[in-house]
């Protein structure tokens, strides 16, 4: 079975000014799965180009528009594909893996949300856990991370340990929800919010805690202000 979603799941990797990782990272996605898109938002560095080289599918943005614009980018991408009738591979995306490109997420791990989609229970939506895994997670990053699930799982009406993942894997029938919303960071939260309150389960996945070298492109006041105002939009509980 395991196998079998595989050969229906295709990857997003939104990317920005990431060309020392991006080629490495598309490599060992690929040989775990055939279809690996990458979406340049705007890099005006090499990551478009080492993204080809390395064998993705590569759909630039003329300009940066936040990895959310990136994200539904993706997914628009694999939807219509899967939808088009010039036939081949492209039909049989089932599943999406979205996962970021700078080394965060180990696409060796994909293997791990495979086996958590073929399991055999109804699970649309998949997200990594790296909570269990702390001990080289930056303090702040710590504290912040479990403020932020624990607000964001009583708005979404069930547990999410790590929210703030963006290693994740959805059934294609969810992509049609998911193309409005945040533009930016904001955006990952959103999509959990409304998956939640159409009814779908989101179900966690084990995943190994990786910091490297670097720098993060979330702005701490700016993505504050969204979150926090994201949170007073969809301040009513699920139910409530």
């Amino acid at each position: 079975m395991t196998e079998k979603i595989r050969s229906q799941t295709a990857a997003v990797i939104p990317a920005y000014q990431d060309e020392k990782h991006i080629g490495d990272i598309v490599r060992r996605t690929r040989e775990r799965l055939e279809r690996v898109l990458v979406v340049d938002d705007g890099s005006t560095d090499q990551t478009a180009q080492r993204a080809g080289e390395a064998g993705a599918e590569v759909v630039l943005h003329n300009q940066n528009r936040g990895k959310g614009e990136a994200i539904k980018t993706g997914l628009g991408h694999w939807f219509a594909t899967a939808n088009s009738s010039r036939g081949g591979l492209g039909r049989e995306v089932a599943w999406v893996i979205l996962l970021d490109s700078d080394g965060q997420h180990l696409p060796e791990e994909i293997d791990s949300f495979l086996a958590a989609a073929a399991s055999g229970t109804q699970r649309a939506f998949l997200i990594g856990n790296r909570m269990n895994d702390v001990a080289c997670m930056p303090f702040i990053r710590r504290v912040v991370n479990r403020y932020m699930s624990r607000r964001i799982s009583r708005l979404c009406g069930q547990k999410i340990p790590d929210t703030q993942c963006g290693f994740r894997m959805l059934d294609r029938q969810l992509i049609p929800e998911l193309l409005s919303g945040g533009n930016r960071f904001d955006y990952e939260t959103e999509v959990l919010i409304i998956v939640s309150r159409k009814g779908y389960r989101i179900d966690s996945v084990p995943i190994t805690t990786v910091y490297t070298d670097q720098v993060s492109k979330i702005h701490l006041v700016r993505d504050a202000f969204r979150f926090f105002k994201l949170m007073w939009r969809y301040r009513k509980p699920v139910g409530g």
